[in-house]
């Protein structure tokens, strides 16, 4: 889901965590992610209807070896290409296969506060390039 409206991500995140249970999709763990005036946001929405702000997460599997990951990796002046690579490598510790442009999807937003799914070509080029 893209919203491109007024709003910051943390009233966006806690009108997703206090939907019904039961209109929940599929009552899952979401990551919500953005950028509003207040810089960079990401918030993980839980099924019981809690919220969490984050400066890095991680939901499904392996997540402890992934969170243990990003809090050894993560700093707060992190520039695109760092957050990009070292999200590639979170994924690559519980992946299982091999990982490639064809089976992850990258999503981005900067301080112009659009969201961009990142190319095929560009994926292949930041997985070359932490090889």
């Amino acid at each position: 889901m893209v919203c491109d409206g007024e709003g910051s991500v943390q009233i966006i995140s806690q009108r997703l965590a206090r939907q019904k249970s039961g209109v929940r999709p599929f009552g899952v763990s979401l990551l919500v992610a953005g950028y509003d005036d207040n810089g960079p946001q990401l918030y993980q929405v839980d099924p019981s209807g809690s919220y969490f702000s984050w400066k890095a997460s991680a939901i499904g599997k392996n997540v402890s070896n992934a969170k243990t990951f990003l809090e050894k990796r993560y700093t707060d002046d992190m520039e695109l290409d760092d957050a990009v690579h070292t999200a590639i490598l979170t994924l690559k510790e519980g992946f299982e296969g091999q990982i490639s442009g064809k089976n992850i999807e990258i999503g981005i937003i900067g301080t112009d506060k659009k969201f961009r799914v990142l190319t095929l070509a560009e994926i292949d080029d930041y997985l070359a390039e932490v090889k």
